[in-house]
């Protein structure tokens, strides 16, 4: 190696290191092409063309993607939450009941609700979307006076709230088997040329003006204000119950779509499990992603990348046979070094 190109590699560590130290976003997605790069590697390259490698590697990352998208919308609200100092534990709950809810109005059967009182086909469904957002709303509301006016701390609000969702929803639809229009599915299993990515294409879409939002909005500033200093944002005019109150409302909101995702993609859903564990796999992304747990800073591209970390993680664990018991261990192992990042970077 000549002086001239030693000096431009010591140069370019130089940098890196600075721009590592400097900028969660740069790490975050460092480690995430690091991962993509392993991921290649396990799946191999024994293929007898190019052509067929490149068509197994695409098909595997939109099945990665369609399958994680539902927690990646659930994850960009629990960015929000986590960014003005409080947790939502009731996400899992709330896509249960969001999904019980739309799956009842939708049921062809006798106990289908819209049904029952002739409103079908399209406009069934449409209504049905609005619905179950508004619903999505108004159970994020709830937890967001509970925070707000009844002075509870987010992790007792919200753990209370879980409990309550999931168990009069499971009351209530005990027994039952609703079934759903073959053309509400086509809502996430529309085909664009040979693949079903409109799950993918919803989350992108989404993604983007929660982006928007916390970047380009006076809401946005209003939650890292809050996160950062209640005190000094009550102070200086900010309305920081109302703040609070949004982000629990937005994240009610944005759980109902990912239920209304989930139902279409996979046409049922099962009102015992489904949603269990999706807070842990929501806040680890926005973690993982650069969200501080004790508030004031979360990035809406690093939650994104943190998705993406966990899904692709997820993979490798499928693909090197992790027994599935032991996978969330490996989540857990990532998160509290995510948490330990963070901290060493604030006594740095």
């Amino acid at each position: 190696m000549t002086e001239k190109s030693n000096s431009h590699f010591h140069a370019f560590i130089t940098w890196f290191k600075n721009r590592w130290a400097a900028s969660p976003l740069f790490s975050i997605f460092i480690a995430l092409i690091a991962m993509i790069i392993l991921q290649t590697i396990v799946l191999g390259f024994d293929y007898p063309s190019f052509g067929e490698w490149f068509t197994s590697w695409v098909n595997n990352w939109i099945n990665i993607l369609r399958n994680n998208a539902s927690v990646a919308i659930v994850a960009l609200g629990m960015t929000f939450v986590i960014m003005t100092g409080g947790i939502d534990l009731a996400v899992g709950a709330t896509l249960v009941a969001t999904g019980a809810l739309t799956m009842t109005l939708l049921d062809i059967g006798a106990s289908g609700l819209l049904h029952a009182i002739g409103i079908t086909g399209w406009l069934a469904i449409l209504v049905t979307i609005m619905l179950v957002i508004l619903f999505g709303y108004l159970l994020g509301s709830v937890i967001g006076v509970t925070v707000t006016r009844g002075m509870v701390p987010p992790f007792i609000a919200t753990l209370g709230a879980m409990m309550v969702f999931r168990s009069v929803t499971q009351h209530f639809m005990q027994g039952s088997a609703p079934r759903v229009p073959s053309a509400f599915l086509q809502i996430a299993n529309f085909k664009i040329g040979d693949y079903m990515i409109m799950p993918i294409i919803y989350w992108a879409v989404i993604a983007a003006v929660m982006y928007y939002i916390s970047k380009h909005t006076t809401f946005g500033r209003q939650i890292i204000a809050v996160g950062s200093n209640e005190r000094a944002a009550r102070l200086s005019g900010i309305n920081v119950k109302q703040v609070k109150y949004r982000v629990y409302a937005l994240s009610g909101m944005l759980v109902a779509i990912a239920a209304i995702i989930q139902v279409s993609r996979i046409g049922s859903m099962d009102f015992a499990g489904s949603g269990r564990g999706m807070e842990m796999d929501a806040i680890a992304a926005a973690v993982v992603g650069g969200t501080s747990m004790m508030g004031g800073r979360g990035f809406i591209l690093g939650t994104v990348y943190g998705v993406l970390i966990i899904s692709v993680l997820n993979n490798l664990l499928n693909l090197f046979g992790v027994p599935p018991l032991l996978r969330d261990a490996f989540k857990g192992i990532i998160v509290i070094a995510a948490v330990l990042l963070q901290r060493k970077e604030k006594t740095a």
